[in-house]
């Protein structure tokens, strides 16, 4: 693959299940009679026997045409989970000094994770796929919500409104942009400017930072 640069792709496996699981939120792909659907679903990854680098767990809304053309085979997809992202100014860089040729670039994250798109309808996978996504996201709160909150009958009326996704991950892909084509000095520059910025561009910073000691 010519492209990204070897220098920005990550090919840690437990790297990038950690950061699935911290994005948690992805872009899924998938294309029918020459057309692209791209929905935004949050996604669970889970370790599977009969998939090495792991499934991806998800749920579509009944009425979203992505998943109705999806047969028994099921159908090619990618799902992209896209993390922090930030502009990169050249005034950060020291090199500047000595030579001026310096444009402005952006940093990112980014795993790529494709696979055999499948659906499924039992309300007791679907239960146990929204009872984790629950306590994932509330077991951090002071008073968290819990799935049995909800009045029975009426979550399963919800439950009767989604379609479970599977996706059993066949190439893990991460493209992680973090100032790697740099020196030392104007990449702890690019750290350094970013490091004041917003809370993304701060956890772009923390990026380089981890990956310079990884």
């Amino acid at each position: 693959m010519a492209y990204p640069s070897p220098s920005f792709r990550e090919s840690r496996i437990d790297v990038l299940h950690e950061a699935i699981r911290s994005i948690a939120f992805a872009a899924l792909i998938t294309q029918a009679d020459g057309e692209f659907a791209v929905s935004h679903l949050p996604f669970e990854w889970q370790a599977a026997p009969e998939a090495p680098q792991g499934t991806l767990l998800g749920h579509i809304a009944r009425y979203n045409p992505q998943w109705q053309g999806i047969g028994d085979g099921g159908v090619p997809a990618l799902v992209l989970f896209q993390g922090p992202h930030a502009y990169v100014s050249p005034s950060w860089y020291p090199g500047k000094r000595d030579d001026p040729r310096q444009v402005p670039t952006w940093d990112y994250l980014a795993v790529h994770a494709r696979g055999t798109l499948r659906v499924f309808h039992e309300e007791g996978r679907l239960y146990d796929l929204l009872k984790r996504l629950v306590e994932r996201n509330e077991s951090s709160r002071p008073d968290p919500w819990k799935i049995t909150d909800a009045p029975e009958d009426y979550l399963r009326e919800q439950m009767r409104c989604i379609v479970g996704l599977e996706l059993r991950i066949e190439n893990l892909e991460g493209r992680y942009k973090l100032s790697q084509n740099r020196d030392d000095a104007d990449r702890e520059g690019a750290r350094a400017g970013l490091a004041s910025g917003n809370e993304r561009e701060r956890a772009v910073a923390e990026a380089i930072a981890a990956a310079r000691g990884a």
